[in-house]
């Protein structure tokens, strides 16, 4: 039995759904798409799963079911493809509904016929996967699909304690003394969230909390372009793309997603679940020259990524804090709950006060002629003003910007 361990920091957090879209080579067939989602489940026993719930040590677990637990939705009438306005549109709407995980899988995937294509669109919550699982999950959909390759059945093994981290990773000094005063405090204060308070919170929130998603594109003649002068200029597409957004947004400080799958020992090849941190990148010298920009990022991020204390932070943060406490952060945050401890770590540690951050995440390249064209939805996480999610595919990068 898996339990929720690190993933507890998506669990009572409104806008926490992300989603993969794809236009993949082969005309529409229902019985197809709903074959496709049941292979799916026989390979990963998440999309299996409901929320199940243990009241002696207010413990949240993966409830494996014996029947797949995806919500298959087949649309009438058809869309010219996967950037057609109705795909954004039915996302925002299925975003903006608090789902009971107790009830309800933690899959939706919605299909159209564009032509002599399909249109997937998948919804996942982050309890069931990062960004690269949930693309490595639309790669197999699609594969099947189209030509029938099976996925190999993936055991999943979660973050499950501190032990999953290297032991250079803990937190400095002056955060584990904060995160202790205030589990000490959260447990003098004697409360608890429950999964029913939570749903009533997310409700009204998501009703207040419009998001806005939008779509642009590098096409290929322009994404060769940028990684010529990416390579003249040493840097990383992703080093100029926060360039970019550094300079048009006029911020010192953006956060990006850092993949962890090659650095953890309890990760199994093809597994849903979250493998992933996240970390800031701060720039205090504002260049006005782009790729000059993009030279500091690009030492800044390396240097990051080779400290542990600094790439673990984020995931040692969550694996600190008392579960209860972690819960009641962003409601008690946004006065829907009363609790000193919860309002300081909400506030001071992730930024849930107000929604002022920006955000990058990237997905990296995919080569898969199973597939004509795809992108990603990013999470809108109530930290955040503006997220971009990026993926590249087939030679074309697609940014999907999250934006309140």
């Amino acid at each position: 039995m898996e339990y929720l361990f690190t993933e507890r920091a998506h669990l009572m957090c409104p806008n926490m759904c992300f989603g993969i879209v794809t236009s993949v080579n082969r005309p529409f067939d229902e019985c197809g798409i709903k074959e496709a989602a049941d292979v799916l489940a026989d390979a990963h026993p998440f999309l299996k799963a409901l929320l199940g719930y243990e009241e002696e040590g207010n413990a949240y677990y993966y409830r494996i079911t014996d029947k797949s637990q995806t919500e298959v939705v087949v649309q009438n009438g058809e869309i010219t493809g996967s950037d057609a306005p109705e795909v954004l549109e039915e996302y925002g709407r299925l975003a903006a509904v608090a789902r009971n995980l107790f009830r309800e899988g933690m899959l939706r995937i919605i299909a159209w016929k564009a032509g002599e294509k399909t249109v997937f669109l998948m919804v996942f919550d982050h309890l069931l996967a990062d960004g690269r699982g949930a693309l490595a999950l639309a790669e197999e959909l699609a594969n099947y699909y189209v030509s029938g390759i099976r996925p190999g059945f993936a055991e999943e093994k979660l973050i499950s304690s501190k032990d999953d981290f290297p032991a250079d990773s803990r937190m400095p000094l002056i955060s584990r003394l904060l995160v202790s005063r205030a589990n000490r405090e959260w447990r003098r204060e004697n409360r608890i969230v429950s999964y029913e308070q939570y749903l009533s919170f997310a409700e009204e929130f998501l009703r207040r909390d419009p998001v806005r998603h939008r779509l642009s594109l590098i096409e290929e003649a322009g994404l060769s372009e940028i990684i010529e002068e990416c390579r003249r200029h040493q840097v990383t597409v992703n080093d100029y793309l926060l360039a970019k957004l550094f300079l048009e947004e006029d911020i010192g400080k953006i956060i990006i997603a850092g993949d962890l799958r090659d650095r953890l020992g309890c990760y199994r090849k093809g597994a849903l679940g979250n493998y992933s941190t996240a970390f800031s990148v701060k720039i205090r010298k504002r260049e006005k020259d782009l790729f000059s920009l993009a030279r500091t990022i690009h030492a800044t991020v390396r240097e990051k990524m080779r400290r542990p204390s600094e790439l673990y932070l984020v995931l040692q943060c969550y694996a600190n804090l008392d579960p209860g406490l972690l819960d009641a952060a962003l409601i008690a945050s946004r006065g829907g709950f009363e609790s000193k401890a919860a309002k300081f770590i909400g506030t001071m540690f992730f930024g849930f006060g107000a929604p002022v951050g920006y955000s990058i995440t990237n997905l990296g390249r995919l080569e898969n002629t199973a597939v004509d064209s795809a992108f990603f939805i990013p999470p809108a996480s109530p930290a955040i003003r503006k997220t971009i999610g990026v993926l590249t595919l087939n030679g074309r990068t697609c940014l999907c910007t999250s934006e309140r």
